[in-house]
This record gives C-alpha cells, structure tokens and sequence, in this order.
C-alpha cells in the first residue's frame, strides 16, 4: 500500500537520520542521489561513507541538509557479519551505527548488508529494554489496508517467546504508525487448527492466545493479504522466504499481464484501458513506495532497504523513517513491552 502523504517540511518535525552512502548495489551514486530527493528542513541527512567516493556526488547540489561523515571501508556480504562489525570499526555501518548510539541521530538507514545491519544494532545501538530479539518488520498491501508482517529476516532460529515477543512489536507499530486501534494479531502456519505446525509453532500458539493480544489465530499462507489479521507473525526464515516470494509473484504476474496485454489486437485495446486501474495497482504492490522495512526493537530506529534500492526508493525509506519518529514508534514499544511486564507471567519476560 502506498503511504500516506508526508507532512509539508515547514509543518513537519524536525528529524535528522544517518544514511548509509556506500550500502547497496547502486551505491553510492543513486543513495546519494535519495538523500538530496529526501533532505529538507524537517529531515537532516548524515551521509556516513568514503569521502573519495561520496564527495564527487555532492559536487554542485544543494547540501545545506545533508552532511557527510566520513569512513574507511565498506562491509561486503561476504563478510560474517558479526565478525566484520566487531574488526571493521571505520566502516559505514558501524560508524552510521555508532551516531544513533552517541544521540547525533535518532535513526540509521542502510541499503547495505542485512546481517551487517542487523549485527551493528545489536553491537552498537543495543537492544530496547526487554527486547530480547529485535526483529525486521515489513508492511505488506492487504486488500482491506497495511498488515504488518515480522520477522522479516533477522532471527532465522527463534523460541515461541520470540514470536510472543513479535506479536507485541507489530501491535506497536500498527498502533502508532498505521493507527489501527486493536490490530489483529495472528500467526503464520500450515494450517488453521490449534494444533497444527511445527514445535515452534504450536507453543508460539499458546503463549500468544493467553497474552492479552488480541490474537485471531492461525493464518495460512494464502489468507496473509486477505484482511484476516493486521499483524503476522512467525521466524524470521520463514518470514524472509515468505516476504520474497510475494515481491517475486508481484513482479511475474504483471509480466505476465503486459506479456497478454500486447498478445493481439483486442488484447492492447484491453490494455490501454485497464492501463490507468493497473498503474495503480502496481504502485500499491511496488516494494519501493516505503523504501525500507524497520529493525524494531533497538535503541533507535534502524531502516533496512533493499540491495537493489534505486534513488527513489531511498527517499521513501528516509521519508519513511522520518514519519515514524514523529508517530512515536519507538515510544510506543517500549510501552507495550512495559505493559508486557507487568501483565503477563514473569517466565515470559525472562531474558533469552
């Protein structure tokens, strides 16, 4: 679905996030190129990267909101990313890291290295009191409004209260920044029956019904864009595969229109007019119209993009970011978690 209009840079609160210059597969041309589109009075940009390779993008643009802060080196993928975060201290990431948990900036924003993402949130910015897994959280366009998926990617072995845990993180989100009152919590599985799943699952079912959530439930796989729920959790293998498989069909299935729309004569008629109907469609279904998917559950808000994030896309994922901050998101999980606590059996809560 795409976002609401953001608010005018007069009106809006004033926010400043650090952006990652060198993450991604265009970097650092077309992210330098989204934090010019983004940048304005309400929304500072520190441009974390190389100055040898940055600076000739900034050469005779408006920088007057955007600020580069140097590095030394990039994280590759290739890299484990716990181990490049702890040697490679001069990196983007660990530096765009390293302003969030000094209070420069309230949020980090990366096109780069998932896990190296991911790791330098744990390492650096650390976790949000009584988080114990943070997790990556999408928006995914139902067909009755948003629903918010997690994990996404971050933790691909997890324990049912973990998923308790991402039920609790999700209702925050849909709350604050999507302004559901009583999101719908349910959790991904094969099946609909209480009983059915893996070991994780099953237990995940028990402690997520007894936790006061507003819990529908089971969903399946082909009921997620549905309108069943607001908010589905599950591991974050499970979520991450589940995540590319619906950008994948996104993409082959409006292939496959524009391949039958040109078929023939008829067929093109068809197609110029259904054009404007499907144009819309593809702007709801397109991953790039929020840019990003929030790491939630850390002392800052993280934003992850997409490897292959054009400039656009890092405006919205920045514009993104910026919004969030403003609704409160961070704030409002720590008072879930804190209403957590003090509701539910202290086993829950233990550290894990």
């Amino acid at each position: 679905m795409t976002p609401d209009p953001y608010p005018a840079a007069e009106t809006a609160a004033p926010v400043t996030l650090t952006l990652d210059a060198e993450g991604g597969d265009r970097a650092p041309e077309e992210v330098v190129a989204g934090a010019l589109l983004a940048a304005s009075p309400s929304l500072r940009v520190l441009l974390v990267g190389r100055p040898e390779a940055v600076g000739p993008f900034l050469e005779g643009k408006d920088t007057r909101f955007v600020e580069l802060v140097p590095s030394r080196s990039v994280i590759g993928p290739d890299l484990e990313p716990a181990l490049a975060i702890k040697s490679m201290l001069d990196s983007s990431i660990v530096i765009g890291a390293r302003t969030v948990a000094e209070g420069r900036s309230q949020g980090f924003v990366s096109a780069g290295s998932t896990g190296a993402m991911v790791a330098a949130s744990l390492l650096v910015i650390r976790r949000a009191g009584g988080i114990r897994r943070p997790a990556i959280v999408t928006t995914l366009p139902g067909e009755s409004g948003p629903v918010v998926l997690l994990d996404a990617g971050a933790n691909a072995d997890c324990r049912p209260e973990h998923l308790l845990e991402f039920g609790l993180l999700g209702t925050a989100l849909s709350r604050s920044v999507l302004g559901i009152a009583e999101p719908r919590v349910g959790l991904l599985n094969i099946g609909e029956e209480e009983g059915k799943g893996s070991e994780l699952a099953r237990a995940a079912f028990g402690l997520l019904k007894e936790s006061g959530l507003p819990f529908v439930g089971n969903v399946e796989g082909r009921d997620l864009l549905t309108g069943y729920c607001d908010v589905v959790v599950t591991d974050g293998f499970t979520g991450n595969v589940t995540l590319k498989l619906l950008e994948g069909c996104a993409a082959s299935l409006f292939r496959r229109v524009r391949k039958a729309a040109e078929s023939n004569l008829r067929a093109r008629l068809g197609g110029l007019l259904l054009k404007p109907a499907l144009r819309a469609l593809r702007r709801d279904l397109d991953p790039e119209a929020y840019g990003g998917t929030y790491l939630l559950g850390v002392k800052g808000l993280v934003v992850i993009c997409h490897g292959n994030s054009s400039r656009q896309a890092i405006a919205n994922a920045l514009l993104f970011g910026a919004e969030a901050l403003r609704k409160g998101v961070l704030a409002a999980v720590d008072e879930e978690i804190a209403r957590l606590k003090a509701a539910f059996d202290p086993r829950t809560t233990a550290a894990g």
